[in-house]
């Protein structure tokens, strides 16, 4: 897949901005996909015994510690993401960044879909009048506005946030570098 800069616009207008941001927070939710992931993968509940394994030969690894890496990797390979963020987008237009900015979006989508599964936190539409009763999961809703006193709290939903139900990402070689995310390429 070919990337030509000349089709990047050189002004941003609010849209193009807005998927600017998202595609920055998505980053960021790989990235903490990833450690979470890793984490999670290393707990032992301390009062139950770890059950022995028999591991394969040592040929692939899976990689908790270096999912999020590995996660930039599939983004950059199937949406050319880092080519997208690291690109000098003030020399293009509109059209072109939007252009650009649906490829990056396809291939993002594509990959979620491959390696995630990810839920709403809450199932209301966006504007629905809700009601969060006492002892409300506080990780998992973020309160804006006016916050005063203690739950039950009345409100609008403004977004119904994310959950990561599974991440499934592949395993790797023994020798494979989780920190080259994009080989450099070379024609001959």
């Amino acid at each position: 897949m070919q990337f030509d800069p000349n089709l990047i616009p050189t002004t941003l207008d609010l849209v193009h901005l807005t998927l600017a941001v998202v595609v920055a927070f998505l980053t960021l939710l790989a990235i903490v996909l990833g450690l979470l992931w890793a984490k999670a993968s290393k707990k032992t509940p301390s009062n139950v015994e770890p059950v022995p394994t028999i591991t394969p030969a040592p040929v692939l690894r899976a990689a908790p510690e270096e999912g999020a890496l590995v996660f930039l990797s599939l983004l950059q390979q199937e949406a050319r993401f880092i080519d997208f963020v690291e690109e000098d987008l003030s020399h293009h237009a509109d059209a072109d960044i939007g252009a650009a900015a649906r490829v990056v979006h396809a291939g993002c989508q594509k990959l979620f879909r491959q390696h995630l599964e990810l839920k709403s936190i809450r199932s209301e539409a966006e504007g629905s009048a809700i009601e969060l009763p006492r002892g409300f999961d506080a990780s998992s809703i973020r309160l804006s506005g006016h916050v005063v006193g203690e739950a039950p709290f009345k409100g609008v939903l403004v977004h119904p946030g994310w959950r990561a139900e599974s991440i499934r990402l592949p395993t790797i070689g023994e020798r494979h570098d989780v920190r080259i995310l994009a080989p450099a390429e070379v024609e001959l």
